[in-house]
Parts: structure tokens; sequence; C-alpha cells
């Protein structure tokens, strides 16, 4: 007698239901294969059938996939044939269920014989039932259930509304884990480029450093490498961010390409990617990665009608797991890809220990730099400016240092790019300029320095500053001062930049009468309109084109085109760097008035800058 002639309550099937609810609840994908394994021995307990399979639709791969069944199968072959099916190769049952929306059932005594001979020859059994409920979400097939009986076995109508409900249960289940996954892809990847995104890295890179020595791996080191699009901001402006945005997706797929299949590669944001080369990886190895990349990278592509191509700076980290800390590693590729940039960018740079111990100090003056500079752990010294005839001092530059009780003296180009990192700037500049501002009137008041100018450093960030002018303005009046009295050196990069805020800030300094010097010019790249429309009064010669000035024909070719420059323009001349007679001589002989360097005195502080002048 087949089970839908068996006496099956209505009850019993309503608990049957309750039951694979509950074990279904809550299940996610970790424990979706045991779950379903057991409502699959419920249920061939219950329906007295002799196996049961699971199977989901992969979109991918166009194919059914097996979830589970029960009783599993004693021998399993490797690969599983009846693990992952393509629809295309599938036989006609398996092809069937992928569009299934009914309940199929097939009995040796309906027109089966195709079926039944198929069974025959693979298994063995003489004849066999099958039924095959399909998984539906919103319209779609997404998987099937399945049940076997050697023999003959009809489905009475509240057997398969059942079935049905049982098989929505798994639907709604798997449509639950879809969904929960889509959150998790979402919250480990990157929306524009699908790479893995820093809370991913993160994962990975706490699987390196926490277990040091895993059994599963070859002990050896580990590479991380961080990679910076170069220029890439000059693109955007070029041809707009959604063009910038589709060039950092396909510059996401060269890497992905460029790299192995198992290596890590994320995207932090911007232009910056990560790639953590999977397994030991030393040096030489890290590096060939890295070429590989930048070979990739460089290769054009069109866009906007284009055809662009870009380089990538790469700084590489090599540790030994459980040496560092995470934050140490990642910091060190990073100080690595900013040694590159610096470099000119499209260079490999491997971390060392010595980017190590700059590093280092680098942090310790960044968290000791603010207190230094309002608690007054700062000096300033001052390098005279003297007529270069007569050797009088015609002005002063000041020049800000700091001796920091353990690391000693800090480089000024240090603790300076550091206040300029860290927008510290403003506040470092305001204090030297107050601090200039207020030795220059102590030595007036002394009987000194009468004829002395004071020349301060100003930092970009000053002169965007609203009410720098004001400030200015307030500063020498508080000492006594007047415009005439100072003079601001400016950075080349403000002419460049051609800022309308600093352009307007210049305009308001020499209302006041202070003077507007260009500082280290020759290095930058500002043209004669620039120069013609900034209200510059003074040209400071760069000490690179002065230190061999009387040896060598090219310093001497810029220096007198540059003299020439000044005299057409009517601009003042210093030379920055003047360590020798001959350099001082040629410097007159080319017409430059006044310098500053070694051969006419070193910084010094205030009181002994006093007795210099007193001295002479």
């Amino acid at each position: 007698m087949s089970c839908a002639e068996d006496d099956i309550g209505t009850a019993n099937l309503d608990e049957l239901v309750t039951a694979v609810a509950t074990t279904l609840m809550g299940v996610d994908s970790a424990g979706l294969e045991d779950a379903a394994r057991s409502v699959l021995r419920t249920l061939v307990d219950y329906f007295r059938v002799d196996t049961s399979f699971l199977r989901f639709h992969d979109d991918v791969r166009h194919a059914t996939v097996l979830v589970a069944e029960w009783p599993v199968r004693a021998e399993i072959p490797d690969p599983d044939p009846l693990g992952v099916i393509p629809f295309a190769t599938a036989d006609p049952i398996f092809a069937a269920s992928e569009h299934l929306a009914e309940i199929m059932v097939i009995r040796p005594t309906t027109d089966s014989a195709d079926y039944q001979e198929r069974v025959r020859v693979g298994s063995g059994v003489a004849s066999t039932s099958l039924a095959v409920v399909p998984l539906r979400s919103h319209g779609t097939t997404t998987g099937t259930l399945g049940f076997i009986k050697f023999g003959d076995r009809g489905w009475a109508d509240d057997e398969l509304r059942a079935l049905k409900t049982i098989a929505l249960l798994f639907a709604q289940m798997q449509g639950r884990m879809a969904a929960e996954e889509r959150l998790r892809h979402i919250a480990h990847h990157d929306e524009l480029t699908g790479l893995p995104n820093r809370r991913a890295l993160m994962e990975v890179l706490h699987g390196i450093v926490g277990n040091p020595r895993p059994e599963t791996t070859r002990p050896g080191p580990r590479a991380l490498l961080f990679l910076d699009v170069d220029r890439l901001k000059a693109m955007n402006d070029f041809l707009g961010h959604e063009a910038g945005d589709r060039f950092i997706v396909a510059i996401a797929q060269r890497i992905r390409a460029a790299v192995d299949p198992d290596d890590v590669v994320a995207r932090l944001g911007g232009d910056e990617l990560v790639v953590a080369v999977a397994g030991v990886c030393d040096e030489a190895r890290a590096v060939a990665v890295a070429e590989r990349i930048q070979a990739a990278v460089a290769e054009p592509m069109q866009l906007g009608g284009q055809s662009l191509a870009r380089t990538v700076s790469v700084g590489i980290a090599v540790m030994e797991p459980g040496s560092v800390s995470l934050a140490e590693w990642l910091r060190s590729a990073d100080q690595a890809v900013l040694v590159a940039k610096g470099r000119g960018g499209n260079h490999v740079v491997v971390f060392t220990s010595e980017m190590q111990t700059r590093e280092q100090v680098r942090v310790a003056v960044e968290m000791n730099l603010l207190n230094a500079i309002r608690d007054g752990a700062l000096t300033v010294a001052y390098q005279p400016i003297v007529d270069l005839r007569s050797r009088s001092p015609v002005g002063v530059e000041a020049l800000v240092r700091w001796n920091h009780p353990t690391l000693g003296p800090v480089a000024p180009e240090l603790f300076v790019g550091v206040a300029e990192a860290t927008n510290l700037a403003g506040e470092l500049g305001d204090w030297v300029l107050g601090e200039a501002c207020r030795q220059l009137a102590e030595w007036r008041a002394d009987g000194v320095a009468a004829g002395v100018m004071m020349s301060v450093n100003v930092s970009p960030v000053q002169l965007i500053s609203i009410d720098f002018v004001a400030s200015v303005a307030e500063v020498l009046a508080r000492h006594g001062l007047v415009g005439g009295d100072l003079m601001l050196e400016v950075t080349e990069h403000v002419m460049v930049s051609d800022d309308v805020a600093a352009l307007r800030t210049l305009h308001g300094l020499r209302e006041l009468g202070v003077g507007i010097a260009i500082d280290d010019f020759g290095t930058g790249y500002s043209s004669l309109a620039q120069l013609k429309a900034f209200p510059v009064t003074t040209l400071k010669i760069d000490r690179g084109f002065v230190h061999d000035l009387g040896r060598n024909e090219d310093d001497h070719a810029i220096v007198r085109s540059i003299v020439k420059l000044a005299e057409s323009f009517g601009l003042d001349l210093v030379a920055e760097g003047v360590e020798s007679e001959i350099a001082a001589a040629t410097l007159v002989a080319l017409g430059c008035r006044s310098a500053q360097g070694y051969l006419f005195a070193r910084p010094m502080g205030g009181s002994a800058a006093r007795e210099h002048f007193q001295g002479l």
C-alpha cells in the first residue's frame, strides 16, 4: 500500500511543518548543511521514502548545487558528480528543475520508461518513484526539494500541500541567507570597485599578525604593498570625477588581474589600494609583484575619448608574523609609499630600519609639537643678511629651532613639515612672527639693529587666513614697529597655486608696507606672468645655485638670469647659502647686492645677535 493510502492525519502534517519551521529558524550559512540534513532525515522517516535531497540554484555557474542529502552516501567520490550539475549538460529531470514551477511526480505507472531505465542501469533498482518540489521566490525557481522511493509511491493532496509549505520555508531561509550575504558583502567590499574594503583587509591582516605560527602555514616573511595612483586629481580635474571613478575601476581590475588569485587586493578609498601577498613573500618577490602591477597600470586606456595612462607609486613593508603590530605594519607600508611619492612617483620603495627610525622621530615630534609651541619650548635663531660690498647687516632672517629634551635638536624641516601636515602651521607661524617682532623691538630699545629688516617665513595656511593681515598689523603695532621693518617670505608654491585668497592677503600686506620675498627662488615653477601678478619686492636665490658659484658655469648662468629678471621687474635680490669668498665676489660682479650664509654669520640666538650687531 502507498503512503497516499495510509492514514496520515492533517494534524500530524501541521506538527511536521511546525517542527521544520522551528529547525530552520535563524539558520545561517555556517549551519545550513546540518539543519537541512536534520530536516531531510525527519521527512524521510515521516513520508517513508528511501532518500531525500535539497539543491539550490547557482545563477553564476548556471547549475544546480547539492546542499544536503539523507541518508548520506557511504562513499562520495571527489569530485562528486551530484555536487554541481550544470543545467546545460544535466539529464532531463535535473534540466527540467531549472524552471520548475509546480511539484513534479514520477511513478513507475506513469509514462516514465526512459527515467526508469536510466535508474535501473545506474543503480540496479527496478522501479523508482520521484517527487520534486520547487523552491520559489518572487516568481523564480531558486532550488528543489526531492524525495525518492524505491518502488511505487503516490502522494495525497494534503501531503503535497505540506511539501509546498516546507519548500516555501526552505526558500524563505535561502532568501534570508542571500540577504545576509549581500549585507556582509556590502560591509566588506568597496562600493565602486567591488574589491574588499578596509574592514575586510583588517580581518585578513589580523589573521596573519595574530597567528605568527599557524600549523597550516609555512613560517616566513609576509609582504604588504600600499599603492597610490600618481596624479589622479589632475585627471579628475580634466575629465571629471565620473570618468575618474571609471578609471579607478579599470585600475582595480588591472591590479586584480596582475597578482595571484590568492592575494588580497583591497581599496582603502580615493586612489589608495593595498595588496596583501598570500603566503611567504620576501623583499625580492614583493618588488617583483610591485613591478608587475606598475606595468599593468601603465598601459594606456581609452576614457572619455582620451587615451590615458597613469603610473602608480608602491610602498612595501615586509615583516615576520608576530614581530610587529598590525598598526606598525600598515604604517610602515604607508610610510614607504609616501617616500615613493616624494621621489616623483612611479617608484617602488621598501620600508627600511632607517625609515622606521625617522618615522618614530616624526611620531614623537607630532605628539609633542603643540605643547612645544604653547609652552615656550621653541626658540628663534637669527641669521644676518648683509650688504655684499660693506658686509654690514641690512636684515636678519628668523629661523625657528626646537631642542627636544629627549630627541635633542629636531631638524626644522621635520617639525615644520609635521606642523603643515597636522594643521599647526598657522599657530607655529604666528608664534615665530610674534617672537621675531618682539626681538627686533628689544634690539631697537637697546640701540642696535636700527636699519635691520626682520625676515620671517610664512606658510600657505597663514596666507589664506581671513584675518592674517589684521594679525600682522596688530603684532607690528604691539611692538612699535612699522610695515617697512618686516619682510615676509613665501614659497614659489604660493604663486603656482594661484590662490585668490593668498593673492588678496599679499596685497593687503603690501598696503601695510610689509615686504614680500619669494624664498628659494628658481626651484619652483613660477612663470613671468605670475611674478608680475604678485606684489613681490624681493627674490631670494636658492642656495643650490649659490654654493658652487664661481666654479660652476651652469650655476653662473642661472644666477645671471635671475639677476637680470630681478632688474627687469625692479626687485631686490638676496642670495642664500654663501659660504665662500669666490661666491660672494661673483654675486657682486653679477649685480646681487645682499646675501646671507656661513661666510658672514651662522644663525644665532637673540642675545648673541645683539652682541654681533654691537660689535660692528
